[in-house]
């Protein structure tokens, strides 16, 4: 989505040593190992959105920016890349008429030419990781510590922002002076709408950069690239980082909203969610299930797990009718006529008891009838079974 461009050249001298000659042969064999395009654009398929593709061509800090906003603000990005592939392979290729190009590009434009495209992901990634930010600083005391105090670091992720977008390629820039823009438009906050004044902030922070800032790479004639260990380390850095944010914001400040319509910290629906017996029974079933399978094996766990679902239904009647599986047909009967005579509707006058009452009837007919005719199901299998054996 970005015009990005490398312009490593290679200085040969015009010495014949033959030691000087090697040497030199095996630095650029060993800094210019080929990348494929069918490779790049295979990364590019099963995992643009995640930035694959760049971290696969040593573009780094370009796949990181797609992993953290969804391939380029929710695929944009992803599906430019398409038409750049050829380019960014070639840059990392080092191929001669690429360079060639790009030498042409540097001497007509003594400062990399205003894009569009730039200015405005710088805009979005700005903005974006303000809001991030932000919504990361809990809004009520924590450990009687009012974080509030935090929002006066919102420019920081903003400059950074600013800065990653406008050092992808062959483009540079210093993040000072964007810092420095956006601290001073920051009160702007405190006279006017706050989404106003963060607007204005990045937009102000943007224009210095692209303007004061932004400068060709300088032309470098090896083109040592990071190692594989610190690549990891500053990736995951970032990924650590960046989510400890959402985590921030998902832990102090998310909501979810219940039956009655009241609000709840996500952190308080976990903490009941994780006390409710629903949830311990879940784990002494998990346990259970465990320890069956060492005992009898994966084919009879699960014909047990098939059982326990219960698809028939009659496992839950019993349930309602408050029988037991060995129940007689006798007691089974006797229990439906009890419990539908006890829950008949017509006994109740108030509507909301009534209604109630009609659910509850309701719910006991349907269990009596599964259970009749599972047991009649059984008996007329169990008579064919005996007349089998006669």
């Amino acid at each position: 989505m970005f015009e990005s461009f490398h312009l490593p050249f290679f200085k040969l001298s015009s010495r014949s040593s033959s030691s000087s000659s090697n040497d030199t042969t095996k630095t650029m064999t060993t800094k210019t190992k080929k990348k494929s395009k069918c490779m790049a654009y295979f990364w590019w398929a099963f995992g643009g959105f995640s930035g694959f593709h760049h971290f696969y061509l040593g573009r780094d800090l370009h796949g990181f920016l797609w992993w953290a906003t969804l391939g380029g603000y929710f695929g944009v990005g992803w599906i430019a890349d398409l038409y750049y592939i050829g380019d960014y392979v070639a840059e990392a290729n080092d191929e001669p008429e690429f360079n060639k190009k790009m030498k042409e590009i540097v001497k007509k434009h003594k400062k990399p030419p205003f894009s569009t495209t730039r200015f405005t992901a710088m805009i979005l990634l700005a903005y974006f990781w303000s809001s991030v930010f932000q919504m990361g600083i809990p809004e009520e005391e924590f450990y009687d510590i009012n974080w509030k105090v935090l929002y006066i670091l919102t420019p920081i992720p903003c400059a950074l922002g600013i800065w990653a977008v406008g050092n992808l390629g062959q483009q540079k820039g210093g993040i000072w002076i964007p810092l420095l823009t956006a601290y001073l438009t920051l009160p702007l906050k405190y006279v006017m709408d706050e989404s106003t004044a963060y607007t204005i902030m990045v937009l102000a922070a943007a224009y210095t950069f692209d303007s004061f800032e932004k400068q060709w790479k300088p032309k470098s004639k090896t083109t040592k690239s990071s190692g594989c260990c610190k690549r990891i380390v500053l990736v995951l850095g970032g990924y650590l980082i960046f989510c400890s944010f959402w985590g921030s914001y998902v832990y102090f400040n998310a909501k979810v909203t219940d039956q009655s319509g009241d609000e709840i910290p996500v952190r308080e629906a976990l903490y009941h969610f994780f006390k409710s017996p629903w949830w311990t029974d879940l784990k002494q079933s998990i346990r259970d299930v465990k320890n069956y399978i060492k005992v009898h094996g994966w084919v009879a766990t699960w014909k047990l797990m098939v059982e326990m679902s219960d698809t028939n239904g009659e496992n839950n009647a019993y349930k309602v009718l408050e029988l037991s599986s060995s129940a007689s047909q006798g007691e089974i009967n006797e229990k439906c006529k009890y419990l539908s005579k006890t829950h008949h509707p017509d006994k109740f006058t108030d509507e909301e008891e009534k209604r109630q009452a009609q659910e509850k009837f309701f719910e006991i007919q349907q269990a009596c009838e599964v259970l009749s005719s599972k047991r009649a199901k059984r008996r007329r299998k169990n008579k064919k079974y005996e007349d089998g054996e006669l």
